[in-house]
């Protein structure tokens, strides 16, 4: 149990990289703890080393960087120059991906996620770890071997330590890994109160337990939906966007446990019909009030720091939050900052 129930804030960093300073100044004033970015149409670090040579004072993360195709030099490359440009407020954050974009959209040879991730995280800290303490670079896996590190390509300590290495996950399978051997868990944003006590946290003290750690040497990073707002024309434009979210999510076979941790799996098929014909409309429909107030935070900024409090308040420092296909006013994401710090 932590000692205080107090969150931290961290928001994503929605900008193209030609616009990252801009936005994330934005954000930032508003009082929030960190930014992160997500790999989808845009480069994952380039807004962060943007706002971090901006002097933009906030804590920085990837959320996620997808793994596989990249080797876990150039992560570690990546990760340490971010850690430097940001004065030690970088974090890596690594995820998988399914067999399709791994080998489709990216190229790149797929092998079962939760091993291969749990070697591209210690192949990562190996290689920081190198450099920072100076011993000799010795990984070899099964995947990626990294066993030559002339002088000429070693950056040195870093003045700030190395970064951590957080890991996301869903499954018990791939939740047990990262408490194995990663820093910090990265939760899922689609997930349940109710799934997040019975499978997530139980998989974690089981990693952790393999790793000789406690609960006290891990960071949780819960992810939260969020339909945020205060008039009721601000609630409607939120409630539509997360319910958007949520079919899409609940459209995916990967994200049934969490559907059946709350007795409703049965709508994932058709959740999946409906997104190849294209009939979203039917898809949000399918989306209950019940399952969005479940799935997601809902309410006005101190509504939702409430509800975050009560779903995460003893076991995680700081929560990532979404505000899918809606922009919430930067007074309300001050509001929830404030109420989340206040708590």
């Amino acid at each position: 149990m932590r000692d205080t129930d107090r969150v931290l804030l961290d928001i994503q960093l929605d900008a193209r990289p030609d616009l990252a300073v801009a936005r994330a100044r934005e954000l930032a004033a508003t009082g929030i703890a960190g930014l992160f970015t997500f790999e989808g149409p845009h480069d994952v670090f380039l807004p962060l080393a943007a706002a971090a040579a901006a002097g933009v004072e906030t804590d920085l993360m990837t959320n996620v960087a997808i793994a596989m195709p990249r080797s876990p030099m150039h992560l570690a490359n990546t990760a340490y120059d971010l850690q430097l440009m940001s004065s030690g407020r970088f974090r890596l954050g690594l995820g998988s991906q399914i067999k399709p974009h791994i080998e489709k959209r990216y190229g790149a040879t797929w092998s079962p996620p939760a091993a291969r991730m749990r070697e591209i995280v210690l192949a990562v800290k190996a290689i920081l770890g190198s450099w920072q303490d100076g011993t000799p670079l010795h990984f070899e896996g099964e995947h990626t071997r990294h066993t030559l590190m002339p002088p000429t390509f070693v950056p040195g300590p870093s003045p700030y330590g190395v970064p951590p290495v957080l890991l996301g996950a869903l499954g018990p399978v791939m939740t047990r890994t990262a408490a194995d051997v990663a820093d910090g868990l990265l939760v899922m944003p689609f997930h349940s109160h109710q799934h997040f006590r019975t499978r997530t946290l139980p998989a974690v003290d089981e990693g952790l337990s393999r790793s000789g750690r406690r609960r006290e040497d891990f960071s949780i990073l819960p992810q939260a939906i969020v339909a945020m707002g205060r008039t009721s024309a601000e609630m409607e434009a939120a409630v539509a966007g997360v319910r958007g979210l949520l079919a899409f999510y609940g459209s995916t076979p990967a994200y049934v446990p969490v559907l059946e941790a709350e007795g409703w799996e049965g709508v994932q098929p058709e959740l999946n019909r409906l997104s190849k014909t294209g009939d979203f409309g039917a898809m949000f429909e399918l989306v209950t009030d019940e399952m969005l107030a479940t799935l997601a935070v809902r309410g006005t900024p101190e509504e939702c720091a409430a509800e975050i409090g009560r779903r995460f308040g003893d076991v995680a420092e700081r929560v990532c939050c979404y505000f899918p296909g809606y922009e919430p006013p930067m007074g309300q994401i001050a509001d929830l900052a404030g109420a989340l710090r206040g708590m």
